[in-house]
């Protein structure tokens, strides 16, 4: 099998994880959707993993920084898409089982101690059960989460492989 040059699946996660926020802010501001505490959280999390993947581009790195940068990829893919999970999950649930909705995202920072907002994010609530937006009968969170498996396998096999020299 022939090498495959890391940078090249560096470059794909970058634009992947920018076109992917790009569309989450142009529902957001032109369509009118608005995120939930899950669905920012995301959000972040795709953020995460596309800056860890333009480092990579960038400084193309060898031996354990190859490790590192396709495991912080990685991880960032695993964290978002236990979020984008959760989301899935708390949108399956029968409408009497959703928890009630919460305060803001602002509201939860501002005036709760920051371990407590945190803890009350990651339950998600009422508004992240909501299925506001669907693609293939498959909505928004469910996509995320494919898209996070995605790359997160991508990191996964760029750590891997025997990269080609330059």
């Amino acid at each position: 099998m022939p090498a495959i040059n890391p940078r090249w699946i560096y470059l794909f996660v970058l634009l992947s994880c920018a076109g992917l926020l790009g569309y989450a802010l142009y529902a957001q501001h032109v369509d009118g959707l608005h995120p939930c505490p899950l669905c920012i959280t995301q959000r972040a999390f795709f953020a995460l993993a596309g800056f860890f993947a333009l480092m990579g581009l960038i400084f193309n790195p060898v031996h354990l920084g190859r490790y590192v940068a396709n495991g912080l990829m990685l991880l960032s893919c695993i964290g978002g898409g236990a979020v984008a999970y959760r989301q899935v999950w708390l949108q399956g649930l029968p409408p009497d089982q959703v928890p009630a909705c919460g305060p803001s995202l602002e509201y939860m920072f501002d005036n709760l101690p920051f371990a407590e907002a945190f803890r009350t994010l990651m339950m998600g609530d009422g508004n992240c059960a909501e299925v506001v937006w669907t693609f293939w009968g498959l909505s928004m969170p469910t996509w995320s989460l494919i898209w996070f498996c995605a790359l997160g396998l991508l990191a996964l096999f760029n750590m891997l492989i025997t990269p080609k020299a330059d």
